[in-house]
């Protein structure tokens, strides 16, 4: 078959022919589709209107019946005593009544029949008084019809329709009941045969699961077998058509239709594959003329395309030839113009062929000569592992020349403990197009001692196909020995993390702990076996008020210097300066290693360099630099609509005299006096920095510059108010003030400063000791 299919004129034809035979089983597909869809609303229509007249039919007779009966009834009223004696004289009376029941009975009240017909019967003289019919007429004393049951002729199935027969007095005297043998003609008869097609058929059916009358069989009176959950529902008085399925598993169009005379329903049945049997010959017929059209079709195709094909035959030819080296000119070809380009593509791809194949060979020769001096083994290999070249490195590394070399498989030079594992391992890679890299044994120039090397392999391709792989090999086995070392050295390590200081603890993944120095029982709480317990049970450690967990250390790389409190299991807190080295994340034998200094002192000495670098020393106001801050901080706060921030300058008056004058110790105590009135006459919120020898800054945020006007000459009286005495002299300042308020266009300090300072010089040249304000611009 692969062979036939092999030719582009089969499969040309067999295209044909499938599209044709695809449409023609796409339109029979669609017209079935819709034919069967007509044909089950039709089946459906029919179905529920012979189900509908049959029920209205038995619910017409019953009521006739029943009206007609109790119409005879009323015209019996009389004493007890003369209905029991005049009762064989009104039997012999009801010709109407006889024509339409198989039996008539009178009974009189205590159930006993007095008069019947047909006499051949021979009921007369039996106690009915048992039966359901007389006891519902008797109590309810009103006319109906009862449910179906074995009477007393042959144990023939029947119902009877009763009516209660009342004296002057309208009390019960006796009644009068007509009964209707299920399978007589006043019932079964009547539909038995009617047929829905040829095979459809009718019953009925009493909701207590009882089938009276089935119209195939002619059974009556006996229990509904297979009940589907269509005829279940029917049973709680639903009435509808639907495609259901019988007891046999049949599919069926099923119609129910209640009764309202009695409890019962009608069933009409129609086996759907009758109904729809014209779907099923239409299209056996048209499955006939598609293959008698296939069986015209197709050798006409075949001869067709073998005409259209025979010069891509000869074109053929001439590329096996020009591919053989037969033929030198280029191909020609007749026929079409789609096979006339294909001769010009193949003589376009001979000559690039031609010119890629020198290009190849040249870039080969100088392969080959660039991994001659490569400092490391490489190994180039076909498709299926054998060796094709390989440099002097790799010579040297296995004792063999390439020579000796060329032809073996990639697996014939690893060690034979190696060799099974590897193939795997490097099979599995390649498959999932992944770069193989491993480490194990080479056989090496002495058979004896095979040699370590680190291989990675490669696969050589294009995009169209794998053309071989290319093999890195490096010699690893003094690697291995500096390794060996390692260790050594690991061992000394250890022994110098147990004299330490600082506790040292390696955990797995658990949190347990696999080594911990001796210095490490300090931290944990003076836990001098700690090994093998979990050290996340053992302390709490928190970092800027963040509980760290096991899962937090697990998640991370290495820490360096994490400031961390730390409450170990003896209940000390102690701040402790933490590092973590996470060794191999995420591989096998994963481990963490936390070192533990303590961090008090150095934490007290941290902080007081960090106040000493923002606070004045004199007057222990902040410096410059946090000023600058602060300022810059402000500024990029957004301002508030009816408050903006003020920028305050201080420049001290005739400072000068009072350090040359009174000495520098009174001029320092003159700053800190100021210092400490400045502080006490803004809020807390506002900043107040020392920026130079006599010079000031306050920043006042959200103040708005009414406010800080006052503020400023507070500040100003303050100022010219504070008087230290010496040697019975006294000494004091004035201040001149620059402001300026804060605007949303300021993004530099600089700009805000120069304002404000242009205020102080302002202040100076009109007399000194006075408050100048600086609009911003």
């Amino acid at each position: 078959m692969s062979r036939w299919l092999g030719s582009l004129v089969n499969r040309a034809v067999l295209l044909v022919v499938g599209v044709v035979v695809l449409t023609a089983l796409l339109v029979a597909l669609i017209g079935s589709a819709l034919s069967r869809s007509e044909l089950e609303q039709q089946a459906e229509n029919q179905v529920t209107t012979i189900a509908q007249l049959v029920a209205s039919d038995l619910d017409e007779k019953l009521s006739k019946r029943l009206d007609a009966l109790n119409h005879v009834a009323q015209g019996f009223t009389m004493s007890e005593s003369a209905f029991a004696m005049r009762a064989k004289v009104l039997m012999r009376r009801q010709a109407a009544l006889q024509h339409l029941f198989d039996g008539l009975y009178l009974i009189d009240a205590k159930g006993k029949i007095i008069a019947e017909y047909p006499e051949v019967l021979n009921l007369t003289g039996m106690d009915v008084s048992s039966r359901s019919y007389f006891q519902q007429a008797s109590g309810q004393l009103t006319p109906l019809i009862s449910e179906p049951y074995r009477s007393n002729y042959k144990g023939k199935p029947a119902l009877m329709v009763a009516t209660p027969v009342f004296d002057h007095q309208q009390r019960f005297i006796g009644m009068l009941g007509g009964s209707i043998l299920l399978a007589g003609k006043h019932l079964i008869e009547e539909f038995s045969g009617i047929r829905i097609g040829k095979s459809g058929y009718l019953a009925i059916v009493a909701r207590n699961g009882t089938m009276l009358a089935h119209g195939r069989s002619g059974d009556v009176m006996r229990p509904l077998e297979g009940v589907t959950p269509m005829l279940r529902n029917a049973m709680d008085g639903y009435e509808g058509t639907a495609q259901s399925r019988n007891s046999a598993g049949e599919s069926i169009i099923l119609s129910v239709q209640q009764m309202s005379e009695v409890p019962w329903f009608v069933a009409a049945v129609w086996p759907a594959r009758e109904a729809y049997a014209p779907v099923t010959r239409m299209t056996d017929a048209f499955l006939w003329i598609l293959l008698a059209v296939l069986l015209l079709v197709v050798p006409l195709v075949l001869w067709r395309f073998r005409r259209l094909m025979a010069p891509l035959q000869e074109l053929g030819h001439q590329v096996h030839e020009r591919h053989l080296g037969v033929r030198s000119n280029p191909v020609g070809g007749s026929g079409g113009s789609e096979i006339r380009q294909v001769a010009d593509i193949f003589n376009m791809v001979m000559d690039e062929r031609d010119d890629v194949m020198s290009s190849l060979a040249e870039r080969e020769a100088f392969f080959r000569s660039l991994t001659r001096g490569a400092p490391i083994g490489i190994v180039q290999a076909d498709v299926l592992g054998r060796i094709e070249f390989v440099n002097p490195v790799f010579e040297s590394i296995i004792g063999l020349k390439l020579a000796e070399l060329g032809g073996k498989h990639l697996f014939d030079v690893v060690s034979d403990e190696d060799r099974s594992a590897v193939i795997g391992r490097w099979r599995q890679t390649l498959e999932q197009q992944e770069i193989f890299r491993d480490r194990f044994r080479l056989q090496g120039p002495s058979a004896d001692r095979p040699v370590w090397c680190q291989v990675m392999t490669a696969a050589l391709e294009t995009p169209e196909k794998v053309m071989g792989t290319i093999t890195v090999v490096r010699d690893i086995s003094h690697e291995l020995e500096v390794e060996e070392a390692l260790r050594d050295e690991q061992q000394r390590a250890e022994n110098i993390l147990g004299v330490m200081q600082d506790g040292v603890l390696m955990v797995d993944t658990g949190g347990v702990i696999r080594y911990a120095n001796h210095a490490a029982a300090h931290f944990l709480g003076d836990e001098e076996e700690a090994v093998d317990k979990n050290v996340f049970e053992l302390v709490d450690i928190d970092h800027e008020d963040q509980a760290l967990t096991h899962e937090w250390f697990l998640a991370r790389e290495d820490l360096d210097s994490l400031y961390v409190t730390l409450k170990n299991s003896s209940g000390d807190t102690l701040d402790v300066d933490l590092s973590m080295i996470h060794i191999r994340q995420g591989r096998q034998n994963e481990r963490l290693v936390f070192v533990f200094r303590d961090d008090a002192e150095r934490r007290r000495e941290e902080q007081r360099l960090s106040w000493e670098a923002t606070h004045d020393s004199l007057t222990q106001l902040l410096n410059r630099r946090a000023f600058n801050a602060s300022l810059n901080k402000c500024l990029n706060e957004p301002s508030r609509p009816n408050a903006g921030s003020v920028l305050m300058l201080i420049d001290l008056d005739h400072f000068k005299p009072v350090n040359d004058e009174g000495g520098h110790l009174l001029g320092d105590e003159m700053l800190r006096g100021l210092a400490v009135l400045f502080k006490d006459s803004v809020r807390q919120s506002d900043t107040v920095a020392r920026l130079g020898g006599d010079e000031f800054g306050v920043i006042l945020p959200a103040c708005g510059m009414e406010r800080a006007t006052t503020l400023a000459e507070r500040i100003r009286a303050g100022v010219e108010a504070l008087e230290l005495e010496q040697d019975g002299r006294m000494f004091g300042v004035t201040a001149s003030i620059g402001m300026t308020e804060l605007i949303p266009t300021d993004h530099e300090p600089k700009e805000v400063v120069a304002r404000a300072d242009e205020g102080t010089y302002t202040a100076k040249s009109k007399g000194r000791n006075r408050v100048v304000i600086t609009p911003a611009p």
